[in-house]
């Protein structure tokens, strides 16, 4: 049973809800019915209007308004880059700084539907980072994005050569599987087929930060790794040292 969005804070201006992992934020183009945000919200408000998105596969803090001065208000917070967007996002390889900042622009990819890639001619995406813990062959990043360039951090990443440790379309694997951090150590049942501890983007918007469109204070979020996230990080902190 897939979990359901959490809604963590609300009054009469926004909501700020945690989104589950594969749970659209908008309805699907061709799909409409498909479980997303939006529509999940607009059954319990009589407006809602959308601020900024999540991709589908990342978990996480996001933030609607509920009211057309709201929506104004907290538009300007993003597009003057004054709200604070911050993820955790677990990458193979060992990262080859402590800190740092990425800045290559970003466009949509000339023959694929859905894909970016940094290109100079894209527009100005900006992404700092640094390390909070390292693994064997992962890190763990905290990323704090300055622009909201589609697919941003895992085309950032990809450019950097430490994709998302699962991230197909971008270079990192299909899921993440338990055998690749015990090796040897890994036992499976006989003719058992072994199941993947996580198969969605190895990506989670952790804490939010911004004013409130009204009172003008600024208010913080956070939201804690979900279950299949946390059991890969329990795992590596256990078994990838």
């Amino acid at each position: 049973m897939k979990p359901y969005p959490k809604i963590i804070f609300q009054d009469d201006d926004l909501v700020i809800v945690n989104k589950p992992p594969n749970y659209l934020s908008i309805p699907d183009r061709f799909i409409p019915s498909k479980p997303n945000l939006l529509s999940y919200l607009k059954k319990q408000f009589k407006n809602v209007f959308v601020v900024h998105r999540l991709d589908k596969e990342t978990s996480g803090i996001i933030c609607f308004a509920l009211n057309e001065n709201a929506h104004r208000e907290l538009n300007q917070q993003f597009e003057n880059r004054t709200a604070e967007k911050i993820y955790l996002a677990l990458v193979l390889g060992n990262y080859h700084n402590d800190e740092g900042t990425i800045d290559k622009p970003i466009s949509k990819h000339h023959s694929v539907a859905g894909k970016m890639v940094i290109s100079s001619k894209g527009k100005s995406s900006i992404t700092h980072y640094k390390v909070v813990e390292r693994f064997k062959n992962y890190s763990l990043l905290e990323l704090n994005i300055k622009t909201g360039r589609m697919h941003q951090i895992r085309v950032h990443l990809q450019s950097e050569s430490y994709p998302l440790a699962v991230d197909s379309m971008y270079g990192g694997e299909a899921a993440f599987l338990l055998s690749k951090v015990k090796l040897q150590r890994y036992k499976s049942g006989k003719d058992a087929e072994e199941r993947p501890l996580m198969t969605r983007c190895t990506l989670h918007a952790s804490r939010l930060s911004l004013d409130h469109p009204v009172s003008k204070e600024q208010i913080s979020f956070e939201a804690e790794l979900p279950k299949d996230f946390n059991a890969v990080i329990k795992q590596l902190r256990k078994w990838g040292k």
